[in-house]
């Protein structure tokens, strides 16, 4: 898979194009004509760069996954203990996420039929949330059981995120990072 790097200026206009729309308006409602239009350049040269609408979606979710991932990675190296409360912080903070619209990764779950490439690269950036809550909360809380806790934070985190979509708000945000600092701190050791 082309990296943003290896990508011709086309390329990365159109995966510019693609990324907003399909954020935007769904996956399924945005056709390659519309991103075509929208990049500048004719449906041939999406075809040419891509070779399909799918693939162009694989492109636009791992694009998302790495964003979101190097905005995490600034947001953890500049918090202090518990850093995983700064994990949460890190999706309201995030300058790509509309609270109207949500996460991505959880709008393509919903649109994507069983058996679509894209569903790898949503799957591995949930788990990959998840892996790293745990690493962070072996740190913030050592002698507790982390993958437990971890698939707990993540299920609170995940139903408030996916709240933030349909809320139009952070509030259930909030109350989960109320609800995670409380689970650490029982957590920690005394």
């Amino acid at each position: 898979m082309q990296t943003r790097a290896d990508m011709t200026p086309a390329g990365r206009r159109i995966l510019d194009a693609a990324g907003g729309l399909f954020y935007r308006e769904g996956i399924n409602a945005v056709g390659v004509a519309l991103v075509s239009d929208t990049a500048g350049v004719t449906k041939k040269t999406l075809y040419d760069r891509f070779g399909s609408k799918d693939e162009l979606v694989v492109h636009y979710l791992r694009r998302r996954h790495e964003n979101w991932w190097a905005h995490l990675d600034e947001r953890l190296a500049a918090a202090a203990a518990p850093r995983t409360l700064a994990l949460m912080d890190a999706y309201l903070s995030h300058p790509e996420l509309d609270v109207a619209r949500g996460c991505a990764f959880i709008n393509a779950a919903a649109e994507l039929p069983p058996g679509h490439a894209g569903w790898r690269v949503i799957r591995e950036h949930k788990e990959a949330v998840r892996a790293r809550l745990a690493e962070l909360i072996a740190e913030d809380a050592p002698g507790a059981d982390a993958g437990d806790l971890a698939e707990h934070v993540f299920l609170l985190l995940e139903g408030a995120i996916a709240h933030r979509g349909i809320d139009g708000g952070d509030a259930r945000v909030h109350k989960a990072h109320d609800l995670v600092a409380r689970l650490l701190r029982e957590a920690a050791p005394r």
